[in-house]
C-alpha cells in the first residue's frame, strides 16, 4: 500500500467544508481510505473553548490540588472541570486524568488538547462529540467515496510514546475478523480480531507527524480489507474490561 500526507491545507477554521479542503489538494479514489485528524475535526465543528468556560467546581478543585500534590506544578482546576464535563467517568485521577469520553475512547484528559488550537486565541481544544459521524458527514460531501477515519494520538499501556488510534470511522469496519480462519501449521484461530481502523490511523501518523508540519490529513492508497468478517466493535464494553475494573479500585500512593 502507499500513504502519504495530503499537502498545502490551510489554518480549519469553524464552518469550514473539510471534504472540499481535501479534494482541492489530492484525488482521491472510491478504494482509498481518507485519515483526518481530530483537531482539524475539532476545528471544522467549532469545538474550541476557553478555561473561562468551565468554572471549577469542588471536584474539580479537589483533583486539581491532587494531580498539584503529585507532581509539584501548579494545576488549573478549570482545565479539571473540562475534563469532567467531557467525560462519563473518571477511571484514574492521579498520577494523571484517565477518563472515558461519551463516545467510549479511553484516553488522558478526555483527549482536551492544549496545543495546535489555532491562532484566535483560544485555550482549548475538545475532541469532537461524535467522531464516528464526523467521519460519515466528511465522507458524504466527497465527490469519491473512500473510507474515512478520523484519528487522535494516544499512548498506551505497558508502552512509551504514543501513537495514532482511531476515534471515529465511516465506510470501513473497525476491524477484521480472523476466527475460524487457520495458521499455517492448520490451527485455527481463536481469538484474532484486528483493529485495522487503529492499525491505518498509526501508518498514517508515520507521515503527518505531531509537531508543526501542518499535514493533518493523509491517505492510504492500493489497501484491501480482504475477505474477511468485519465488526465496529472497537472499545470493549465495561463489563469484559478487566483493566478498567480494576483501575477503578487502584489509588495512587506517593512514595
Amino acid at each position: 500500500m502507499d500513504v502519504f500526507a495530503v499537502p498545502g491545507l490551510p489554518e480549519v477554521r469553524p464552518g469550514d467544508d473539510l471534504a472540499a479542503l481535501v479534494e482541492s489538494r489530492a484525488d482521491l479514489r472510491d478504494d482509498d481510505v481518507l485519515l483526518v485528524a481530530s483537531t482539524v475535526v475539532s476545528k471544522a465543528e467549532d469545538r474550541r473553548a476557553d478555561l473561562d468556560d468551565f468554572p471549577a467546581g469542588p471536584r474539580a478543585k479537589e483533583i486539581a490540588e491532587r494531580l498539584e500534590a503529585v507532581s509539584g506544578e501548579e494545576k488549573d482546576p478549570r482545565f479539571a472541570q473540562a475534563v469532567l464535563e467531557e467525560s462519563t467517568e473518571i477511571i484514574m485521577d492521579a498520577p494523571f486524568l484517565l477518563t472515558a469520553t461519551r463516545f467510549g475512547h479511553v484516553g488522558v484528559n478526555a483527549g482536551i488538547d492544549r496545543s495546535n488550537v489555532g491562532d484566535e486565541g483560544h485555550d482549548l481544544l475538545l475532541l469532537p462529540e461524535r467522531p464516528s459521524e464526523s467521519a460519515d458527514r466528511i465522507r458524504r460531501n466527497l465527490s469519491a467515496d473512500p473510507a474515512v477515519i478520523v484519528t487522535d494520538t494516544s499512548g498506551r499501556p505497558f508502552r512509551h510514546g504514543q501513537r495514532g488510534v482511531a476515534i471515529g470511522w465511516s465506510g470501513i469496519p473497525a476491524s477484521r475478523d480472523w476466527r475460524g480462519e487457520t495458521d499455517r501449521d492448520g490451527h485455527e484461530l481463536e481469538v484474532t480480531v484486528e483493529a485495522v481502523v487503529d492499525e491505518l490511523a498509526a501508518a498514517a501518523n508515520l507521515v503527518t507527524g505531531e509537531g508543526d508540519d501542518g499535514l493533518p490529513v493523509a491517505v492510504v492508497r492500493d489497501w484491501e480489507f480482504g475477505n474477511h468478517e468485519g465488526s465496529d466493535n472497537l472499545y470493549r464494553d465495561v463489563d469484559g474490561d478487566f483493566v478498567r475494573q480494576a483501575l477503578r479500585g487502584w489509588e495512587f500512593a506517593r512514595n
